[in-house]
C-alpha cells in the first residue's frame, strides 16, 4: 500500500539529514509564485527606495564641495529642497511596499495553512490514531505560526538590504576604493561565523518546535472535557501539573538559548560597525593632510561616512537574518514533512460517483483480508518524538488492538478471506468477542482503510473505484462514542445536509423522539451543546447523532455498538429511535449486546478475524457455538443484575 512508502521516506530523510535546503527554499519561492504582479510591484518599490537612498549621501557631497565651498547660494538651496524631498518621496513608497508585503505574506500564510489542512483531510484514519492532535495542531498554528516574520517580511529585507549593500558599496568605491577597502576588509570572516552560527539556530529551533508541540498536545489532552474529568476523578492534578511544569521548564530553556544563540557575534559586529568611522577619519585625514593631491576632499569624507552609516546597517541586518533564517527553515522543513506525507486512501483518476436515488444499496466482501500495520514506530521516526507509540496512541479510538511481542514481529492479521453479502434493505448484525475485527469490517465500507486482498463492493462496483466524497454520502455511520460539535443543536444537525430545511430537520429529531427534549431546553434548537456535547446526557447525544444520520438520509447505515454505552432506559429509546432510521436502508449493525440484534435478517459472528457462524438469532442458538455461549453469558448477567437490584 502506499503507506509503506512511509517507511522508506523516514529512513531516506534520516540518511539524507532532511531535504537539502536548496530544495527547501525552492520550495518556499515556489510559494510566491502565484503573486507575481505583487511581488514585481515589490521590487520596483525596492529598487526605487534604494536609488533615493544614495541621493542623499552624494548630495552632502556637493553641498560642501560645489556650494559651500565656492560660496554658490543659490546651488545650497537647490540641493537641500532635494535633501528634503527625497525621504517624502522615499517615505510615500515604503508605505506602500510595507502593504504589498502585508498582503502577499499573509496570502501565503494562509495558503499554507489551507494546504496543510486539506493535507490531513485526506490522511487515512491510521495516521489520526497514530498521532496526537496536539501535534497536529501544533504544524497548523505554532509551525505555520513561527514562519511568518520570515514570510511577510523578511523576503524583501533581504532584497533591500541587498540592493542597498551593493549600491553602496558601487557609490562608495566611487567616492574611494581605499577606504572602502578599509571598511569591508573583515566581511567574509563575518559571513563565515554567521553561517556556523546559522547552522547551531537551526538545529535549536527545531528541538525548540518539537518541544512547542508536545507542550501543545498536554494541554490538548488534559485540559479538554474528556481530559480533565479523568484528572479529576483519578486525582490526578498534581501530577498532571508537574509534568506540565517540567515541559513547560523544557521549552522556556529552548526558547532563552535559542534566543541567545550567536548575540555575542551581533554584539561584536556593532562595536566594529561603531569603530570603523573612527578609522575612516584617521585614514582619510592623513591622506588630506599628507597628500594634498590623493583626491579626497571634506565632502569625500561626510559624503563616505554618511555611506558607511548606510551600509552598516543592512549589512548587520544580514548577518542576523541568516541566523533568523536557519531557524524559520526548520520550521519549513516540518511544514514540508506534513506536506509531503503519502496519502494512503485517494480516489484514483476518474472515480465513479455513486447516485444515491439509484443506489440498491447492496454490500458485498468477496475474500477480504487486512492487517493493521506496526505505523506507530513509523511515524515516531518520521516526526522525532521520543515517547513510546503506545503513549501517542489512545486505546479508546483504536478500531482493532494490534498485538506483538517483539518490534520485529509479523503484524497481527486481522481479518481472513471474509466473504458476506448484505442485499439491499437487510439488516445484518456482526457480533463476536472485543477484537475479533467487527469495527475493522464497518470501516473498510466506508473505506476508512483498504483491503490488503480481496475486494469490498457496493452495488458491484469496488469501493476502491468510488469517489471519497460520493462514499461520504451514501453512506450513515453511528458510532458508539457519539461527537457533537461545540455549537448549538441546529448546527449538529445541519452538519449533515446544511440545504435542509426547518421541517426537514424537525421531522428527523421527531422520528428519533428528541424533538420534545430539544424544545425543553433554555434555547431550543439553538442551545450550545458545549465541548463534545457535555450538556447533554449520553442518550440525548446519541438520538442527536441518529437524528443527523437520518437526516443526511444515507441509503447505507453503519451501526457502530450504538447503545452498548446508555444504560437500560436510554437504550430502549435509542432502540426505537433506530427503526424508523433502518427502515428501507441496508444497514450493518455491530452489536455488543445481543439483545437488540435478535431480529436481523442475518447474524454474522465473527472471532479472530474469521466469520465462523452465519445464520438468524434462532439458527444460531440451535447451532451451541459461539453466538450461542456469548448470547446464554449475556442472559445470566442480565439476570445475576435483576436479582441484586431485588436484593438490594
Amino acid at each position: 500500500m502506499a503507506f509503506h512508502s512511509m517507511t522508506a521516506y523516514a529512513e531516506e530523510q534520516k540518511r539524507r539529514g532532511r531535504i537539502t535546503d536548496v530544495r527547501t527554499v525552492g520550495r518556499i519561492i515556489q510559494a510566491f509564485s502565484p503573486y507575481k504582479f505583487q511581488v514585481v510591484l515589490v521590487l520596483i518599490a525596492i529598487l526605487l527606495t534604494t536609488l533615493l537612498g544614495l541621493v542623499n549621501p552624494l548630495l552632502i557631497q556637493r553641498i560642501f564641495d560645489d556650494a559651500i565651498q565656492k560660496g554658490n547660494t543659490t546651488l545650497l538651496i537647490m540641493y537641500v529642497i532635494l535633501m528634503a524631498i527625497t525621504p517624502i518621496v522615499s517615505g510615500i513608497i515604503g508605505v506602500g511596499q510595507t502593504y504589498l508585503n502585508n498582503v502577499i505574506g499573509q496570502n501565503i500564510m494562509r495558503d499554507f495553512r489551507n494546504r496543510l489542512y486539506a493535507h490531513m483531510q485526506s490522511m487515512a484514519l491510521r495516521f489520526f490514531i497514530s498521532t496526537r492532535t496536539g501535534e497536529i495542531q501544533s504544524r497548523l498554528s505554532n509551525d505555520v505560526g513561527g514562519v511568518q516574520g520570515v514570510v511577510t517580511s523578511t523576503a524583501t529585507t533581504i532584497v533591500t538590504n541587498v540592493s542597498t549593500v551593493v549600491s553602496t558599496i558601487i557609490a562608495m568605491t566611487y567616492l574611494s576604493p581605499l577606504l572602502t577597502l578599509v571598511s569591508l576588509g573583515l566581511l567574509p570572516l563575518f559571513l563565515w561565523i554567521t553561517k556556523q552560527i546559522g547552522d547551531v539556530r537551526r538545529a535549536t529551533s527545531k528541538e525548540t518546535q518539537k518541544s512547542m508541540a508536545s507542550l501543545t498536545a498536554m494541554m490538548q489532552e488534559t485540559l479538554s472535557v474528556s481530559g480533565i474529568l479523568l484528572i479529576k476523578t483519578f486525582g490526578r492534578q498534581k501530577y498532571a501539573q508537574e509534568q506540565f511544569e517540567t515541559e513547560n521548564q523544557k521549552f522556556t530553556d529552548l526558547e532563552v538559548r535559542q534566543q541567545m544563540i550567536g548575540r555575542w557575534f551581533v554584539m561584536f559586529i556593532g562595536t566594529f560597525f561603531s569603530v570603523t568611522p573612527a578609522i575612516v577619519y584617521l585614514i582619510a585625514g592623513w591622506q588630506i593632510i599628507h597628500t594634498p593631491g590623493a583626491g579626497v576632499t571634506f565632502g569625500t569624507i561626510v559624503a563616505f561616512i554618511t555611506l558607511q552609516s548606510r551600509l552598516f546597517f543592512p549589512v548587520g541586518q544580514l548577518l542576523t537574518i541568516q541566523i533568523e533564517i536557519q531557524g524559520a527553515l526548520a520550521l519549513f522543513d516540518r511544514i514540508f514533512e506534513y506536506l509531503d506525507l503519502p496519502l494512503e486512501i485517494q480516489d484514483k483518476h476518474g472515480a465513479l460517483r455513486l447516485k444515491a436515488e439509484e443506489l440498491r444499496g447492496e454490500v458485498a466482501f468477496k475474500n477480504v483480508s487486512f492487517t493493521y500495520k506496526h505505523d506507530e514506530r513509523v511515524l515516531r521516526g518520521l516526526f522525532g518524538t521520543e515517547s513510546s507509540g503506545r503513549d501517542k496512541v489512545k486505546d479508546s479510538v483504536l478500531p482493532e488492538p494490534v498485538t506483538s511481542t517483539s518490534e520485529d514481529e509479523t503484524p497481527h492479521i486481522t481479518l481472513k478471506n471474509i466473504s458476506f453479502t448484505i442485499e439491499p434493505g437487510q439488516l445484518v448484525a456482526l457480533v463476536g468477542p472485543s477484537g475479533a475485527g467487527k469495527t475493522t469490517i464497518a470501516y473498510l465500507v466506508s473505506r476508512l482503510y483498504d483491503v490488503d486482498s480481496g475486494v469490498v463492493e457496493i452495488d458491484g462496483h469496488d469501493v476502491k473505484d468510488i469517489a471519497l466524497s460520493s462514499l461520504g454520502e451514501v453512506i450513515g455511520v453511528v458510532t458508539q462514542e457519539t461527537y457533537l460539535l461545540h455549537t448549538s443543536v441546529r448546527e449538529n444537525l445541519l452538519y449533515a445536509r446544511r440545504d435542509a430545511t426547518e421541517e426537514e430537520m424537525m421531522a428527523a429529531a421527531k422520528a428519533v423522539a428528541i424533538h420534545d427534549r430539544i424544545t425543553e431546553l433554555d434555547e431550543g434548537y439553538d442551545t450550545i451543546v458545549g465541548e463534545r456535547g457535555y450538556k447533554l446526557s449520553g442518550g440525548e447525544m446519541q438520538r442527536i447523532a441518529l437524528a443527523r444520520v437520518m437526516l443526511k438520509n444515507p441509503r447505507i447505515l453503519i451501526l457502530d455498538e450504538a447503545t452498548s454505552a446508555l444504560d437500560t432506559h436510554s437504550e430502549r429509546l435509542i432502540r426505537t429511535a433506530l427503526e424508523p432510521l433502518m427502515k428501507g436502508r441496508t444497514t450493518l449493525a455491530i452489536a455488543h449486546r445481543l439483545s437488540t440484534i435478535r431480529a436481523a435478517d442475518v447474524i454474522l459472528v465473527v472471532d479472530k478475524g474469521e466469520i465462523v457462524e452465519r445464520g438468524t438469532h434462532h439458527e444460531l442458538l440451535e447451532l451451541c457455538g459461539l453466538y450461542a455461549q456469548l448470547y446464554n453469558e449475556q442472559i445470566s448477567q442480565l439476570k445475576d443484575e435483576e436479582e441484586t437490584v431485588v436484593e438490594m
